[in-house]
């Protein structure tokens, strides 16, 4: 018998984590899952969907508000938390925004803020884990995924684990371009999360990698060569993560951001008329409606919504196997001794990047298995790599910093240091902007050493 805690158990994404441990038949699989929120109507509306999906198979379920009655007993817990929701996240992009800089929810300054209002509650949760379930290996969902998890290890150590599915997609997308199938490859991927590079992809002991980047036909038939485009990825000798667009083409993402925020301005007056919404304004609407009347059949009607802006991207196939639900699976089902697996995961670096210290968490290919997860070795990042993640992580540092002890001048440090904000001028607004619209940034208004 295993027993699973999500923490954010009344979040959206939730039935895709139960829909994954319902299919499971395999050898230690779930068979209690506990969903905690701090929003008991958001955790009724989740359990009717698991309840019409499930109808009496699958894990025993329960919900509660009782965080310590959550924790009792864990095997796993997953921290799966957005601290101030979907309106914060709008804040963040919006913010940005108004200083012409890029304000996406785990890159740049929205990354900042969002990492600045989370940690503390991340940390809090650490430190109960530790005194309430010692011995369950926590799973961090929660973004900026690499920053919280890294707020968690210093109280967790190598019990909390943090995962991603951007460099599985990247990598299962990539061997498909090629021809060979995506489980037998091995990968040489390195970085932070979001910020990370496929350097690598042997088979039969071959770089195949080589070959694709060669071939404009075929970086054409998935999202990232599109997105980069063959001159660049040729001129990188890489494949970089998706969010790296961010930084190779800060300019045009700026651009669409602000083209993204105009339609969604004119579209408040214009919705009623014509029907014509922004993507995050549907993702928005379409999820207040499955709250506001929960069933099985909103919530599906709401995800493949959802979905089918993805396929302008991606074709059907990639939204296939699972995202973090199927990685988190094969992650139990390893940790639990139930086979060994090989998977990108972001852990403490150890002596796995030597432009990074040991307590670093870095997002490398990973040996898993019933004593934890072990770094593999990978090729040393090169200059460009290496700058750019050193410089990120001391953006990271900062905000452990600020999140930890109050200090106003370690949150300007974190937005100034930061490479997609370019005046430390912007980056004061952009910090007194955010204290002023979030309300858990209050223990920023001053340099304060005392805990928030």
């Amino acid at each position: 018998m295993a027993r699973l805690t999500i923490l954010g158990g009344g979040g959206f994404r939730v039935p895709l984590v139960h829909a994954a441990l319902l299919a499971d038949r395999g050898p230690g699989r779930i068979t209690e899952l506990v969903l905690h929120d701090v929003d008991s109507g958001r955790l009724a509306a989740v359990g009717q969907v698991i309840a019409e999906r499930a109808a009496g198979a699958g894990p025993r379920v329960t919900a509660t508000t009782d965080l310590d009655a959550a924790l009792r007993g864990a095997d796993f817990v997953f921290s799966a938390i957005r601290v101030g929701g979907l309106a914060g996240r709008a804040i963040d992009e919006g913010v940005a925004l108004a200083e012409g800089v890029l304000g996406q929810e785990t890159v740049g300054a929205g990354g900042v803020a969002y990492g600045l209002r989370t940690v503390p509650v991340a940390v809090d949760l650490a430190r109960r884990i530790a005194t309430v379930a010692p011995d369950a290996w926590v799973v961090n969902f929660t973004n900026p995924a690499g920053l919280v998890t890294e707020a968690m290890a210093a109280h967790l150590g190598d019990r909390v684990i943090g995962i991603c599915d951007s460099p599985v997609g990247l990598a299962r997308r990539a061997a498909r371009a090629l021809g060979v199938d995506p489980s037998a490859v091995r990968l040489d991927y390195a970085g932070l999360n979001h910020l990370g590079w496929l350097r690598g992809l042997y088979s039969g002991g071959v770089d195949l990698l080589p070959r694709l980047l060669a071939d404009d036909a075929a970086l054409a038939s998935f999202e990232e060569g599109r997105l980069f485009g063959g001159e660049w990825l040729r001129a990188l000798g890489a494949l970089p993560n998706e969010y790296l667009h961010y930084h190779y083409f800060a300019r045009e993402a700026l651009a669409a951001a602000r083209t993204t925020e105009t339609r969604a301005t004119e579209a408040t007056a214009a919705d009623a008329r014509t029907g014509g919404e922004t993507r995050g304004a549907q993702i928005a609407r379409q999820q207040a409606a499955f709250y506001a009347g929960p069933s099985l059949a909103a919530w599906e009607e709401a995800r493949l919504a959802r979905e089918r802006t993805y396929r302008e991207a991606r074709d059907a196939a990639d939204l296939e196997g699972g995202g973090y639900e199927g990685v988190a699976l094969a992650l139990m089902r390893a940790l639990g001794g139930h086979g060994p697996a090989t998977l990108i995961l972001n852990v403490r670096n150890r002596a796995t990047l030597p432009a990074l210290d040991a307590e670093a968490v870095v997002e490398v290919p990973c040996a898993v298995d019933v004593s934890g997860a072990r770094p593999l070795p990978v090729a040393p990042l090169d200059g460009h790599a290496a700058g750019l993640v050193t410089t990120v992580k001391a953006v990271e540092r900062a905000v452990l910093e600020a999140a930890t002890s109050g200090s106003r001048a370690a949150a300007l440090r974190a937005f100034a240091l930061h490479p997609l904000v370019d005046s430390v001028a912007v980056a004061r607004r952009l910090l007194d902007a955010y204290i002023d619209r979030h309300g858990p940034l209050s223990y920023l208004r001053g340099d304060s050493t005392v805990h928030p």
